[in-house]
């Protein structure tokens, strides 16, 4: 059993984060200035029903809160296991894709019992059917790879704050942060062969293959198993593992010395960190992941389509 109790739906970093991270800038011609932040769309602008009234605001499934030179990003869809969609991809790209030189971490987190449960394959689905030859897929991928790119190679120091599982696209989120500090509790897994799927999201696999070595990479993959928080520390995908409610605490430790830092040795040596890790993947052939989805996909939606029986005449 275990000993150690499950954070609660919205970490102490990020209780009553306000969403954008930055104040917005002032609210349009013939726009109150007293509505909320959290009725503003990602961009800022106020979304509009026919005859001019403001819509709902849409739900949100990325919360931001910069705090001093500190930026706490969440996923915030614990009632999907925070699964990957199109909106999600498109949130954080609306906070990571433009860095801040001010931020100097940023701190990738989830709500819920779980970090991320992986792509949402209702999503995936109804993208397929509305276009069987992968149009909406690479679309999707590409926006992907935007996002782990972003994590990836932001000025600031990145770190991956995991609870519970972490699958596929949420395997690759964690990835693409420098630090990485799980849950004894935390596990990592690939399920996508098992799914028909190639190991071809958000730049997952140089990555993995760099962090984790080819040969232990390769078996991950290939069988799909899980990967408990001991062997993922053993392996380098997590660098620290504590009891879940000491996770803040964690980030807490690699926080306080990094804001010390100087801003411009900082960057400029996260920039060399990034350049000699890419230097050893040689062929990086990530810019393919969208394409080599989409392709996988077509085919096998053509391949049921034409296994199908004909309908009666």
């Amino acid at each position: 059993m275990n000993a150690f109790p499950r954070v609660s739906p919205h970490p102490e970093h990020v209780q009553s984060a306000p969403y954008p991270p930055q104040p917005s800038a002032a609210p349009g011609p013939g726009r109150p200035g007293d509505r909320s932040e959290h009725a503003r769309d990602v961009s800022g602008a106020w979304p509009e029903q026919p005859g001019g009234a403001p819509a709902p605001a849409p739900a949100r499934t990325v919360r931001a809160e910069r705090r001093g030179p500190v930026l706490h990003v969440e996923l915030n869809s614990p009632e999907t296991g925070n699964a990957v969609n199109d909106a999600m991809l498109d949130e954080l790209l609306a906070v990571l894709g433009a860095p801040d030189p001010a931020v100097r971490v940023i701190v990738l987190s989830a709500a819920g019992p779980d970090f991320c449960l992986g792509g949402d394959r209702d999503e995936l689905a109804a993208t397929l059917g509305a276009d069987p030859t992968g149009g909406g897929v690479r679309s999707s991928g590409s926006r992907a790879r935007q996002v782990c790119e972003a994590i990836t190679g932001n000025p600031a120091v990145t770190i991956a704050r995991v609870q519970g599982r972490a699958i596929g696209a949420g395997f690759a989120l964690a990835l693409a942060c420098d630090l990485r500090v799980g849950a004894d509790t935390a596990s990592f897994r690939l399920p996508e062969l098992a799914l028909g799927l190639p190991v071809a999201w958000g730049g997952l696999l140089p990555r993995l293959l760099h962090e984790v070595g080819a040969a232990r990479a390769r078996e991950i993959i290939l069988t799909g198993r899980t990967v408990g928080a001991a062997e993922a520390y053993g392996l380098s995908i997590l660098q620290r593992v504590v009891p879940e409610q000491d996770l803040d605490r964690a980030v807490a430790d690699w926080t306080r010395p990094v804001v010390r830092r100087p801003e411009a040795a900082l960057r400029v040596t996260k920039t060399l960190l990034n350049s000699h890790a890419a230097a050893t993947r040689l062929a990086d052939t990530s810019v393919l992941d969208a394409e080599l989805m989409a392709s996988v996909l077509a085919a096998a939606q053509y391949a049921r389509h034409a296994a199908a029986p004909p309908p009666a005449p």
